[in-house]
């Protein structure tokens, strides 16, 4: 069975560095063959785009950088559940799986606010699999940062 806790850390880690940089609480790593290839964090406030999230700034990142056959052979490691904009931008850029620590149904739990699409529900839908794993053993881990800034800023989303 694959370790995921390094990478997942690692996407934790990027979230409490978006909010330091103040934004949101979402950190993602691109990996390939147990290699960090690409890192990226949410922006949507100092970017001014409220589409700048962490897994979508991944996929603009690994589309630049990779086709989507060697993006097939990538795994994509999110400190939450990607929303239903993010699964599909992961769908699309041919990334071949992803892992979530914190679900998007404890994240609503928290902070009341998102869609609660499931990730799955986006992606199983699509011709191409995508595999998901998550939510993981680390899933209060990540939940953490969320308990920490959501109660704070709600009234700015």
């Amino acid at each position: 069975m694959e370790n995921h806790e390094p990478f997942l850390r690692e996407a934790i880690a990027l979230s409490k560095s978006a909010v330091a940089n103040g934004d949101e609480p979402f950190g993602s790593v691109l990996v390939k063959d147990g290699a960090v290839l690409l890192r990226a964090e949410n922006s949507v406030f100092t970017g001014h785009d409220m589409t700048n999230h962490a897994e979508m700034n991944l996929v603009k990142l690994a589309a630049r950088h990779h086709d989507p056959a060697f993006l097939a052979d990538c795994t994509l490691y999110t400190s939450t559940e990607p929303c239903a904009m993010c699964s599909g931008a992961i769908y699309w850029s041919g990334i071949g799986r992803m892992v979530f620590a914190c679900s998007e149904t404890r994240l609503g739990e928290i902070a009341g606010i998102g869609l609660n699409v499931p990730s799955r529900a986006v992606l199983q839908t699509g011709a191409r699999a995508v595999t998901v794993v998550g939510p993981t053993n680390l899933e209060e881990e990540a939940a953490e940062v969320h308990q920490e800034f959501w109660p704070k800023h709600l009234s700015k989303v």
